[in-house]
């Protein structure tokens, strides 16, 4: 993964981490790998790798046991979905403004788009 300067790296590693978790590559039950292993796998600082661990947490998206690892919950899922279609929607939306594109027109552009992407259906 390459990180980008404009945000902090844990926050990028649970952006990934719960990409991973929304498109099902994750899935609720799975054993995440340890703070030492998160570390080595995305070249990041062990105490990085424990804050990310300990936001998730926080966020409810994992649940750990001691001695035992840290595993993905499956209360959450249906919150973050929402959360990441949202923002997407979001930036899709406001891309589009950017282009002098109206709500009327966004909306014909996207219906096009879908009717042309047969495999979306």
């Amino acid at each position: 993964m390459e990180f980008t300067n404009d945000k902090p790296i844990y926050l990028q590693v649970i952006e990934d981490i719960t990409s991973r978790i929304v498109s099902g590559e994750i899935a609720a039950g799975d054993r995440l790998p340890s703070s030492r292993e998160l570390a080595l796998t995305y070249r990041i600082n062990p105490n990085t790798a424990s804050r990310v661990y300990a936001e998730l947490e926080r966020r409810g998206l994992v649940y750990t046991k001691r001695g035992i690892g840290t595993f993905v919950s499956d209360g959450n899922l249906e919150n973050l979905k929402h959360e990441k279609v949202t923002k997407a929607i979001e930036e899709f939306v406001e891309a589009m403004r950017g282009l002098g594109l109206t709500g009327e027109e966004i909306e014909r552009e996207l219906l096009a788009y879908l009717e042309k992407r047969k495999d979306l259906k």
